[in-house]
C-alpha cells in the first residue's frame, strides 16, 4: 500500500483511539486487531512462566530464519503502573524483531496488587529468564537491550540505572543500552493520583527518581517526546539527559513536534511509522552499541 493512505489512516485512527479510549477500550487492541504486522519476523512463544502468578508471564518474537544469535531487547510497556497487557503491543514485538532483535515482552505485576518497588522487581525476574532461556530462541543474552514507554520507560531506566534489581533477582547480565520513549524520570513529590498510588508508601521517595541515581557506570540512553505530551512532561526527558551528560554518560535525547505522550510508542508500528522515525532511531542507536557485533562485549566509550 503507498505511504499516503497509512498516514491518512493512522490520522483517522488516531481520532478513533480518542473516542475508544473514552469508552474504556485500549486502542492498542485496535492497533493488533486491524493493522498490517511487520513481515520478517514471527511470534516463537507466548505465555512463558518467568515467576509466580497470571502477570508474570513474557510472549517471545524472534526474525525470521536466524542463523546466528541475535540481540535481545525487553521492551516494558506502560499503563500509569496500575494496567497494561502485553498481548496489546505485539506491533512493538513484530517491529523489534523484524530489524534483527529477539524480542521479549513481559507482563508485569501492577497498583494494587504491588507498590514500588513491585513492578520494577518483575522486570528484574523477567531479565533473569532471558539470561538463562533466550538463547534457546536464538537470542544472545550478552547483547540485552532494554525499551520502554510511560511507565513502561521509568521501569527500563531504573533496571538500568540500581543495579540492586538486578542483584536481587539473581541476574548476572548487564543492559548494553535503554531506548525509553515519554518516561517519565522526575516526578517527587507525588502530585498525581497515579504516582501518589505507585510510590506514595516508598520509604525513600528521593530513591525512587532515576534522576537522582545516575552514576558514570550508567549504560547509554536514548530517550524521546513528543513535544505534545501532556501525561508526562518533555521535561523529564531533559532532565534526565542532563544527568546522564553531568556524568559523562552517551545520551541521545530527541523531541517530536506535535507528537502526544502515546504517539512515540505507536510510531514503532506500521501504522503509524511515518510519524516519527522512533524504530530506525532506536535500531541505529543500539546498533552504534554493538548490538549487531557478536564480539563487542562491553559498550563502547563514546562521548556524550
Amino acid at each position: 500500500m503507498p505511504r499516503a493512505p497509512f498516514v491518512i489512516f493512522g490520522r483517522l485512527f488516531a481520532i478513533a483511539a480518542v473516542a475508544v479510549a473514552a469508552m474504556g477500550f485500549s486502542a492498542f487492541d485496535m492497533l493488533d486487531n486491524f493493522m498490517p504486522k511487520d513481515s520478517g519476523a514471527g511470534q516463537m512463544a507466548r505465555d512463558v512462566p518467568f515467576g509466580a502468578g497470571p502477570r508474570r508471564t513474557l510472549d517471545i518474537y524472534a526474525p525470521d530464519g536466524l542463523a546466528n544469535a541475535a540481540p535481545v531487547i525487553l521492551f516494558i510497556y506502560g499503563g500509569s503502573w496500575n494496567r497494561g497487557e502485553k498481548r496489546d503491543y505485539e506491533f512493538a514485538g513484530y517491529a523489534l524483531a523484524a530489524r534483527g532483535f529477539v524480542t521479549v515482552i513481559a507482563d508485569y505485576r501492577v497498583v494494587p496488587e504491588v507498590t514500588y518497588p513491585g513492578f520494577v522487581e518483575d522486570g528484574a525476574a523477567a531479565i533473569r529468564w532471558i539470561e538463562r532461556n533466550i538463547a534457546t530462541f536464538g537470542g544472545d543474552p550478552k547483547r540485552l537491550f532494554l525499551v520502554g514507554h510511560s511507565a513502561g520507560a521509568y521501569n527500563a531506566v531504573m533496571l538500568a540505572l540500581e543495579p540492586s534489581f538486578l542483584r536481587d533477582a539473581g541476574a548476572t547480565v548487564a543492559v548494553r543500552g535503554v531506548a525509553a520513549l515519554s518516561g517519565p524520570f522526575s516526578f517527587y513529590p507525588f502530585r498525581v493520583g497515579e504516582a501518589e498510588a505507585a510510590f506514595g508508601n516508598a520509604p525513600n521517595p528521593e530513591g525512587t527518581q532515576p534522576v537522582n541515581l545516575v552514576t558514570r557506570d550508567s549504560p547509554p540512553m536514548f530517550l524521546a517526546s513528543g513535544e505534545a505530551d501532556l501525561i508526562v512532561r518533555p521535561s523529564n526527558t531533559t532532565l534526565l539527559a542532563d544527568a546522564l551528560r553531568a556524568k559523562q554518560v552517551r545520551v541521545e535525547s530527541v523531541f517530536y513536534p506535535g507528537l502526544g505522550h502515546m504517539d512515540p510508542v505507536m510510531a514503532l508500528s506500521t501504522l503509524w511509522r511515518a510519524r516519527a522515525p522512533v524504530l530506525d532511531q532506536i535500531t541505529a542507536f543500539f546498533t552504534s552499541l554493538g548490538a549487531f557485533n557478536p564480539a563487542s562485549t562491553e559498550p563502547p566509550l563514546l562521548s556524550p
